[in-house]
């Protein structure tokens, strides 16, 4: 297993709302640099809601989240990619009318990012060959899994510190599985991204953690290496089906 540095990414004790119900209640985690952290659960567990939070996308009600030791309580939503956050949502979002190159380059709008927008875009070309001889096409006309590479693509234009991922295996057959997979461990083990990974897959996923976590109904459960999870009797019986 890779070693890990300090924690880029700290939440302690983090309530997240829909009005007065509470999705996320309580939930602390660390993500240290360099390291590839997974957060799987059932549907409904809150995941959405959790990597949703870190990206700005929902106000925490309270508790602490923080990049490397400053606090984002107070950052407004837009700025958080400021910060080093990417976050590939969950279904893709991407512009379907508009081409692979043009989806790409909207991932590089910040001016550091812009800056270095050929060579990242060379970069992920190279992660996803697939995408390279499509970049003109719409991206509506990928497939599913080229899609999803895509949606990372857009994500990793920015150069991000860390970079969330929701999701990614969804709708995806096995094999395609696989190759997103693949694609998370070579970001982390070549290029060094730090990654945040929520996944309902939690074998595809624990199988390339370095630490991992299980949240049900909105609160950490089980929490240890990638390793440990997947020998334990308790999330191999509830969440991996053995």
């Amino acid at each position: 297993m890779r070693t890990s540095g300090p924690p880029v990414l700290e939440l302690r004790n983090v309530r997240v709302s829909y009005g007065a119900a509470p999705a996320v209640s309580d939930v602390s985690l660390d993500v240290a640099a360099g390291a590839l952290v997974v957060v799987v659960g059932p549907n409904g567990a809150g995941k959405t809601t959790l990597i949703n939070a870190i990206a700005g996308v929902h106000r925490i009600d309270t508790g602490e989240l923080s990049m490397d030791g400053r606090s984002l309580r107070q950052v407004a939503p837009y700025r958080f990619c400021e910060h080093g956050i990417a976050l590939v949502p969950e279904g893709r979002r991407l512009f379907t009318t508009l081409s692979v190159r043009e989806n790409l380059e909207l991932g590089s709008y910040r001016g550091a990012a812009r800056a270095r927008r050929a060579q990242s875009l060379a970069e992920i070309c190279t992660l996803f060959p697939v995408l390279e001889a499509k970049l003109e096409a719409p991206a509506g006309t990928l497939s599913g899994g080229q899609q999803q590479m895509l949606a990372i693509g857009r994500a990793l234009m920015s150069r991000p510190q860390l970079l969330l991922l929701d999701e990614p295996s969804m709708g995806l057959a096995p094999l395609l599985v696989d190759q997103i997979m693949d694609a998370v461990v070579a970001l982390r083990r070549d290029a060094g991204t730090t990654v945040l990974l929520v996944e309902q897959n939690a074998v595809a996923a624990l199988s390339i953690a370095d630490r991992g976590y299980v949240i049900e109904t909105g609160r950490m459960g089980h929490a240890g290496t990638g390793a440990e999870l997947l020998r334990d009797p308790a999330v191999r019986e509830a969440y991996l089906g053995l």
